[in-house]
């Protein structure tokens, strides 16, 4: 019977571990998804964009007064807001990103410590059958 008990413990936790190694695996495919080399790409492309026109607007103003300076100033500060906004809202995902993996951790700690308790009062249950046996 002990043995029985035994395989279907080990069972259980071989259960646990391939339950463990497909989240290991998705929490990797979803930090791949998040940081990849192409949004570092399209970010740099966007910012120099932003730069390109910054510069050219505020060299034809000073150069040949193309437009009128207030506008080439307000399209100018127009485009920092933008940017700043992206930039604001990259670190609202990121913030997020991190939340959920702080509560998944948070999740699993709290987990883990119920089955320590519900270990330990099994031990003491066993140990205190042990301690009843007599010995011959």
């Amino acid at each position: 019977m002990a043995d029985e008990e035994l395989t279907a413990k080990e069972a259980e936790l071989i259960r646990e571990l391939d339950e463990f190694k497909k989240e290991k695996e998705r929490v990797r495919q979803l930090l791949g998804s998040i940081g990849g080399s192409s949004k570092n790409r399209k970010e740099h492309i966007i910012n120099m964009v932003f730069l390109t026109i910054v510069v050219v607007f505020f060299t034809l103003e000073l150069t040949t007064h193309f437009l009128p300076s207030y506008i080439s100033l307000e399209i100018g500060i127009l485009l920092v807001s933008i940017k700043i906004i992206m930039l604001i809202h990259n670190a609202n995902k990121a913030n997020h990103f991190s939340f959920w993996i702080l509560n998944s951790i948070e999740f699993r700690v709290n987990e883990i410590n119920k089955r320590t308790i519900t270990l330990e009062k099994e031990f003491k249950k066993m140990k205190e059958n042990i301690s009843h046996i007599p010995s011959d």
